[in-house]
């Protein structure tokens, strides 16, 4: 038998293995949101680098958008529409991208007010339920926060505590969980139910936090891809921040969806150090910016948002309002509303 070096089919090798290796770039916005006074929407960008080679746009809203080099522009607003759709068709290399994007009419509010895992306290719903979110959205907040868990087989369900009642979520099954209900009869409510509650309406952000896992940070990482995975396929981006305990989950966020908004929770570190991993601002408990006030200055010197939680008092709601914090996270939304409204 004839025996072949290994030498010889290198050349041979090295023309099959990028056939193999191709793979179609994933492509995605550096924006998701337009106004009528703000035009550009946002430049394509591709996961891997790659330039597209002559974009088109199609879709029901097309005509309502331009391009310009790689940058998507609004060319008018369409009347009365929380939000339009347009499809960007090109070539990324060999490969053909057709990609549909949803972008959300910016008539987000901007009065500082975080609803903490939506407004229950004073409205007596369930914390995290649909009926919080809605109370948030009715009342005006700015943003409504909740936060997000992995079950044992792998669906994302919306709750605070890592358990509910006397069920470990990571440990559960989603068969388990669906079978549960709130106080107010609501079913324990998945991400995706929550997020389509939430794009109902265009005034109130999500802010989204993804928890540190009770089993391990490899499982953490996989809620933080499944989590990103279904805001993109849900098309949620134009209402979607991310928030989270865990810096290595920030940064995870950061490579699936490089211009996401990420705030980093657990104040452990100073604003250049978040500022230099690209994190979005520093959400940080109210002791440690009374132990540290210089970070008010330095954040935003560095361009970072200051989120501070979680603020219940009229006191410190009242010396946050003189630091020109960006946003307060609160249980009491009612009651920050009427300092900001005067």
């Amino acid at each position: 038998m004839k025996r072949i070096l290994l030498s010889s089919l290198l050349p041979v090798l090295a023309a099959v293995t990028p056939v193999f290796a191709q793979q179609t770039p994933s492509v995605y916005l550096s924006g998701y949101s337009y106004s009528a006074g703000h035009r550009s929407v946002g430049a394509i960008k591709t996961t891997d680098g790659t330039r597209l080679q002559s974009p088109v746009l199609s879709g029901p809203d097309a005509s309502f958008f331009e391009l310009r080099g790689d940058t998507l522009r609004i060319k008018k607003v369409k009347p009365q529409a929380r939000f339009m759709e347009v499809v960007v068709k090109a070539k990324a290399g060999k490969s053909k991208i057709s990609k549909s994007f949803r972008l959300v009419n910016d008539e987000f509010l901007h009065n500082k007010v975080i609803a903490h895992r939506g407004a229950w306290k004073n409205t007596k719903s369930p914390e995290n339920s649909l009926a919080s979110l809605n109370h948030a959205v009715g009342m005006g907040c700015e943003g409504s926060e909740f936060d997000v868990h992995l079950s044992a087989d792998s669906v994302l369900f919306v709750n605070h505590d890592d358990h509910i009642q006397g069920l470990t979520i990571e440990k559960s099954t989603s068969k388990e969980l669906s079978a549960l209900k709130l106080s107010n009869g609501e079913a324990f409510p998945t991400l995706e139910a929550y997020l389509k509650e939430g794009l109902k309406q265009n005034h109130t952000r999500l802010i989204l936090e993804i928890k540190p896992s009770v089993i391990s940070t490899a499982r953490a990482l996989e809620l933080t891809r499944r989590v990103v995975a279904m805001v993109t396929a849900m098309k949620a981006e134009g209402w979607v921040d991310y928030i989270s305990f865990d810096y290595d989950v920030c940064k995870e966020v950061l490579v699936l969806a490089p211009y996401a908004k990420v705030s980093y929770l657990k104040s452990d570190k100073a604003p250049a150090e978040l500022a230099a991993d690209g994190m979005y601002g520093l959400d940080y408990h109210f002791s440690l910016m009374q132990k540290h006030p210089e970070w008010f200055s330095e954040a935003k010197a560095k361009k970072l948002t200051i989120n501070v939680w979680t603020v219940n008092d009229e006191p410190l709601m009242d010396w946050l309002l003189k630091e020109n914090a960006d946003f307060i996270t609160t249980n009491e939304p009612e009651l920050l509303l009427k300092k900001v409204s005067k």
